[in-house]
This record gives C-alpha cells, structure tokens and sequence, in this order.
C-alpha cells in the first residue's frame, strides 16, 4: 500500500520525529513537519525522579508510560548497571527504546494503551514486603495508571519525568499544512498543541490518530477522526494512512 503522490502532516516533537517521517517517506508520501512541541525536563529539573530512581531496591515495579519516560530513566539512572527492579511499559515502542539501553520490559500489555497496562498488571501481593510501584510519565499525564494500580493493591509513587512545552510555529509551516492530504497525531498532547497554533482550519482532510487517546483528544475539540492505527504504534499509523488511501 502506497502513500505515493500524498502529503502528510506531522506533529511530533522534532527530536522524535525521524522514524514517522522516514516512515512515511519510505511509502511515497512527501511530508510536512509541523513540530507544535518539544520535550523539556520537569518543573524539578528532574530531581524527583531522579531520587526514585537512586533508591529503586525499594520498589516491587517500575514503569515507564513513553519512549520519553525511557529516556528520562535511563539518564536518572546514569551509569548505575545494576537493576532488578522488573519494568512494565505500556507499549511495543517504548519496550523498542527501552532495550536501546540495555534493558528488557518484563511486562507490555497486549493493548497499547494505559488501560491495557493497568488491565495486564498483577494484584499486589496479600503479603507485600513492599507492594510499591513507581511511575514515571509526563507532567501533562492522565491519572489512568496511578489510579488502576493503587485499585489492584500497589502503593503507587507517580513521578513526573519530562513535560511537553509549547514551540512557536512558522506561519510558512502552517500554510504549508493547510494544504496538505491528511495529518498525523501521535497523542493528545500533539493535537492540542497543534491546534492551539494553527486552528482547526489548518487540519487536513483526512485526520489519523495513533490510539483512542489521541482520537479522543481530537474529537473533544471539533476534529472527526478519519483512521485509528490498530496497532497503536508508529507503524500501524503508516499502515493505516496507507490502507485509506488505498482503498
């Protein structure tokens, strides 16, 4: 399925942008980069985190929400080799970059998704030594995982990792996307920051959204939502966007 002859927007922060765009690319697609934010260390400058993650023998799981949270981890956890800690992450691409470190996700749910995550978690022991669970997500985070975790049992320290700030937008960027074929979310933070900047006007005709969170995102503010990547990874979205154009 080609995307050959189509322009495609995209949204993603310009430092994580590469592999959508050389997706895209690789199916014929020509795209525009409408990057509406970057990633940004947290409020603490990540102090928080990175105490958690110092004294990480005390919890029974880590887990790690995003790509952005691996990242955010890994340069808490510096050089530091030792981890027994088991880690639990909400998808195949964050597992992807978490093994870029050397590491293994011990659990990654079926669903890509936090509900998926939380469905898939065990119940905390009847008889903890500790029962506790640390978190690591984004500023802007729903409390989805927290709340799912402490339900099952956990004692659930969630810590902000990273936060997605607002980027000025180039008018030539945005007068660029107003033409375009079709626009790619890859979450809800991309939508709004998206909109925010240019507009509803500015969103192309056909609207593909990574996930239902992202979906939803859109559909809250007036955008109706063409495909849904299922997977919910950066490839299903490609497929998706192709498979709609090919039909």
């Amino acid at each position: 399925m080609s995307l050959s002859g189509r322009t495609v927007v995209i949204t993603r922060a310009k430092a994580q942008s590469a592999t959508l765009h050389a997706a895209l690319v690789a199916r014929g697609a020509t795209v525009v980069e409408v990057a509406v934010l970057a990633i940004d260390a947290p409020a603490d400058g990540g102090a928080e985190l990175r105490e958690a993650v110092a004294h990480r023998a005390r919890y029974d799981w880590i887990v790690l929400t995003s790509p952005n949270g691996v990242d955010a981890f890994a340069a808490a956890r510096g050089n530091d080799a030792v981890d027994d800690v088991p880690i639990a992450v909400v998808g195949s691409g964050t597992a992807a970059r978490l093994s870029t470190y050397g590491l293994r996700a011990a659990l990654v749910p079926e669903r890509f998704v936090a509900e998926g995550l939380v469905d898939a978690f065990p119940v905390a022991p009847a008889r903890p030594p500790t029962r506790r669970v640390l978190v690591a997500q984004a500023a802007a985070a729903r409390d989805v995982v927290a709340e799912g975790l402490r339900a099952k049992g956990w004692r659930v320290d969630a810590v902000v990792a990273y936060r997605s700030v607002a980027v000025p937008v180039a008018a030539d960027a945005i007068a660029r996307a107003r033409t375009a074929d079709a626009i790619a979310f890859t979450s809800a933070s991309t939508v709004t920051g998206f909109l925010d900047a240019a507009g509803r006007d500015a969103v192309a005709p056909v609207v593909a959204c990574i996930g239902p969170v992202t979906a939803a995102a859109a559909r809250e503010r007036g955008v109706d939502v063409t495909v849904e990547a299922d997977p919910h990874t950066i490839d299903g979205l490609v497929d998706a966007l192709a498979a709609y154009f090919s039909s």
